[in-house]
């Protein structure tokens, strides 16, 4: 009789250890994407090296907000991961490739947020030939900057594609969920095809919105379903 009340004791432990670490890892989903829902709404367009040094400081807080995010959202995926990881080790592969793609986030926001308007700052009396190269390294930095987004876009787009499938057969996730996150990738895949520029921000901030849209529903049902 105590060797099995002990048993249920460990049981009881466990389970309450799993729905923990399952609120912690929605809370932190929907946090995360409240800040990189912030960073894309405060994000300011770019241009010359005047306007550069003029949007500086919002640069450098939207830029922070978005490096701010991914310790929350790669916690978040990889509680989606692990309370999906039932029905098939493939969601490993989705937070690997989710983790690939907020390193590109990082260096994006590093790059484009901070590097380049320090660099503004400090380069903007520059005439000549030193303003000439001031330029090329500031289109250098866009042109990485570009690039970092693509990896971005591919590589979460693989990651809701495997947690999407994993969703239309499961009994945690609604379906209609799961078939919006194929939606979405479909929409990203056809947008390619016709050469949509998803790196411009205005299409960045289409993508990221609509992301934020699913990846929203996905915490809050996580986050409902376990009584935030």
């Amino acid at each position: 009789m105590v060797e099995q009340s002990g048993i249920d004791l460990l049981l009881t432990q466990s389970s309450f250890m799993e729905k923990s670490f399952q609120r912690s890892a929605a809370i932190c989903l929907l946090l995360g994407m409240i800040l990189m829902v912030a960073t894309m709404v405060l994000h300011p367009s770019g241009g010359s090296i005047e306007h550069i040094v003029k949007i500086s400081s919002m640069a450098m807080v939207s830029h922070s907000l978005a490096i701010l995010s991914i310790p929350f959202l790669f916690f978040g995926f990889y509680g989606l991961s692990v309370l999906l990881l039932n029905k098939s080790q493939w969601t490993m592969l989705a937070l690997s490739s989710a983790g690939f793609a907020l390193v590109a986030v990082m260096l994006a926001g590093s790059i484009n947020g901070i590097v380049l308007p320090m660099y503004a700052l400090r380069h903007a009396d520059e005439t000549g030939s030193n303003l000439e190269m001031v330029k090329r390294v500031v289109n250098y930095g866009f042109m990485l900057n570009k690039t970092m987004d693509y990896i971005f876009i591919g590589g979460f787009s693989l990651a809701q594609f495997i947690w999407s499938l994993h969703m239309i057969h499961t009994f945690f996730f609604p379906r209609w969920m799961g078939w919006l996150g194929v939606l979405l990738v479909l929409l990203v895949l056809v947008a390619s095809l016709l050469q949509f520029n998803m790196v411009g921000l205005p299409g960045f901030r289409i993508y990221v919105l609509g992301t934020a849209t699913w990846l929203l529903c996905v915490g809050g049902w996580m986050g409902w379903k376990i009584r935030i």
